[in-house]
């Protein structure tokens, strides 16, 4: 697992200087521009972190393979991965970390001695901010919605987390079963479903963890019917645009426990920072940073 140092007088007097970059679609309003280059001048370094929008470059996902050799060519640090390329950028790589092998998605690709590495930081990011939001919140029935590159990390941590019962669903036909066939490889099968009918299993469900876009001003609504929630059920979400769902709020109006994606967002930033330039961030000063950089 990367180890990061703390930062030195003499890392924050040499302001060494770094370019990262996020690729994905839709991510003008994405905070990890100012996360990251608020926490490298907190430690004395020089960070610019660029956007690569495939909708404003007017590209898909076929133009990864031009922007990741682009970017090397500038002398970016690295880059990070968000929807819909955190699996797609899989083949574009020489090497994985153990959590991105095993989730099969990638948000951190470090550029390194002429070698590209993936990293998963998702996961983590999910785990930390699931231990800090709900204590004690019990694991042995929890239903996932959602199993892309995101789904795949919160469905890891999850089960390393010791989730006794994961049932996994997706819109996208055979989605959520080759996601259970890959975790299988990695933890005991007996400890994952499909999930066919959302609705009949949250009955029995503790927890619910949402993994999918719907909820973000551009896929508005619920991703599970209203009728299948309730007050028994914790509700974990990822979207943290806006940082309350409509998920969210019906579930605290059922008096559910909850927890948004604002800590996700932060933690996996904090991991993803120090593979980018080795030094270790302040995660606490992070997350107040977060809280004040203005969002839906």
């Amino acid at each position: 697992m990367h180890q990061p140092k703390r930062a030195t007088e003499s890392d924050k007097a040499a302001a060494r200087s770094y370019l990262i970059g996020l690729v994905g679609k839709d991510i003008q309003r994405s905070k990890s521009p100012l996360m990251h280059e608020r926490e490298a001048r907190e430690l004395g370094l020089v960070l610019l972190y660029q956007l690569l929008d495939l909708n404003v470059l007017g590209r898909d996902v076929d133009a990864l393979a031009d922007l990741l050799y682009s970017a090397e060519l500038m002398g970016f640090a690295g880059l990070n991965i968000t929807h819909p390329c955190k699996q797609a950028v899989i083949p574009l790589l020489h090497e994985l970390s153990e959590e991105a092998r095993a989730i099969g998605a990638v948000n951190t690709v470090q550029f390194k001695a002429g070698r590209r590495k993936g990293f998963n930081t998702d996961a983590s990011g999910f785990a930390d901010s699931f231990v800090r939001g709900l204590p004690g919140a019990p694991l042995d029935r929890v239903v996932q919605v959602g199993a892309g590159g995101a789904g795949a990390a919160t469905a890891y941590s999850m089960l390393k987390l010791g989730a006794a019962n994961l049932g996994i669903t997706d819109t996208i036909p055979g989605r959520a079963a080759a996601l259970v066939k890959n975790l299988s490889q990695f933890f005991d099968a007996s400890r994952l479903s499909v999930v066919e009918n959302v609705a009949a299993s949250l009955k029995s469900a503790q927890g619910l963890v949402h993994a999918t876009p719907t909820g973000m001003r551009e896929y508005p609504g619920l991703p599970v019917p209203e009728s299948a929630l309730h007050g028994d059920l914790w509700v974990a979400e990822v979207v943290y645009f806006p940082l309350e769902t409509e998920l969210l709020r019906t579930a605290r109006a059922l008096g559910c426990r909850t927890l948004d994606g604002g800590g996700m967002a932060v933690f996996q930033a904090a991991a993803a920072f120090e593979i980018f330039t080795g030094i270790e961030a302040d995660r606490k000063r992070m997350l107040r940073h977060f809280d004040e950089i203005p969002g839906d």
